[in-house]
């Protein structure tokens, strides 16, 4: 699985409280630090971007 971030992020810190091991906040936006996600954290990824309030992560398969 790969996850982006893209520029429509707010910061809010949604994904970094769900799956911190695979986002966090950058200066403007969340960043992925691993890509691919690791499958032990797929879930949480899955979980994040559902989460999300302005839909900023993609996931592709």
């Amino acid at each position: 699985m790969e996850v982006k971030v893209n520029e429509d992020c707010s910061a809010c810190g949604i994904c970094e409280d769900i799956c911190p091991e695979v986002f966090e906040l950058g200066d403007e936006f969340a960043e992925v630090k691993v890509n691919p996600v690791p499958a032990e954290h797929e879930e949480k990824v899955r979980e994040a971007a559902e989460e999300c309030p302005t839909e900023s992560i993609e996931v592709s398969e």
